[in-house]
């Protein structure tokens, strides 16, 4: 299954160890995300080790272990779609997932609500994720 991968769920893998970050590691699931995604975690590192308690260097393995199941997106891949990503992502901060989304034909994992207020593009939360994982397993 192809997912775009947005930045909460990224976030809350790099801080708590659990499921979603278990999930991010599932071989069913083919990821991708934006590069600026790249950007946004360099920004937040700091809070990031502060949450994780987790030393510096074990957060760049972590990082770069990610970078191995998570196809990173240069915005020349898809800018064809930004101006759509822009006309239909309900939040200003996050029409590139949208538009990665349309170029790649695929749903966004993001456990951000206020994306599903539009219908053009499914989102999945982690626990629909979990779900719709669970019965194609079955």
């Amino acid at each position: 299954m192809k997912l775009i991968v947005d930045a909460n769920i990224l976030f809350s893998s790099l801080i708590k160890k659990g499921f979603t970050a278990d999930l991010l590691f599932d071989p069913r699931l083919h990821l991708f995300t934006p590069e600026f995604i790249l950007d946004e975690l360099a920004k937040h590192e700091k809070f990031i080790l502060q949450k994780s308690q987790r030393p510096k260097q074990g957060y760049i393995q972590t990082l770069h272990t990610l970078q191995e199941v998570i196809s990173v997106m240069p915005q020349s891949e898809f800018s064809a779609f930004l101006d759509e990503g822009r006309r239909i992502s309900p939040d200003a901060d996050d029409f590139m997932y949208f538009a990665l989304a349309l170029n790649l034909k695929c749903p966004i994992w993001s456990n951000d609500k206020r994306l599903k207020g539009q219908k053009k593009v499914k989102i999945y939360s982690t626990d629909e994720l979990r779900e719709t994982l669970r019965l194609n397993h079955s």
